[in-house]
């Protein structure tokens, strides 16, 4: 049985996908980006920082939040943006983060800089 989550607080879905999807106690949200950012030629910062604020609409839609959050991966397309990105992500991950990996990828979707998706437990 799976739930799907969806907030207009965040960027509809732009292909087969939702944005997240609740099976039994677990939260799968799928990658976020900012694309309207993007072509407004936005800083990685503030790239990071609305990626950040999708995740967090979406969680709250599913009635959770980053405390939840046990797993996440960041997609970048420079990982010479690295400190930058992670100093963004660790404004909303104070305690306890969770794990995490990231990959520096040849080209994100829609020529986006950062991708981040996780996965959070009720």
């Amino acid at each position: 049985m799976k739930q799907i989550i969806f907030t207009e607080k965040a960027p509809a879905a732009i292909g087969p996908y939702s944005q997240a999807v609740l099976s039994k106690e677990t939260l799968y949200v799928s990658g976020q980006i900012a694309l309207a950012l993007v072509e407004a030629g936005a800083t990685i910062e503030d790239e990071t920082r609305q990626v950040m604020k999708n995740i967090q609409a979406i969680l709250e839609a599913a009635h959770m939040t980053f405390e939840q959050v046990v797993k996440c991966t960041i997609f970048v397309k420079d990982m010479n943006n690295f400190a930058t990105i992670n100093g963004v992500y660790g404004e909303y991950f104070t305690t306890n983060p969770p794990a995490r990996e990231t990959v520096e990828v040849a080209r994100l979707p829609k020529d986006v800089n950062v991708e981040i998706s996780c996965i959070a437990v009720i």
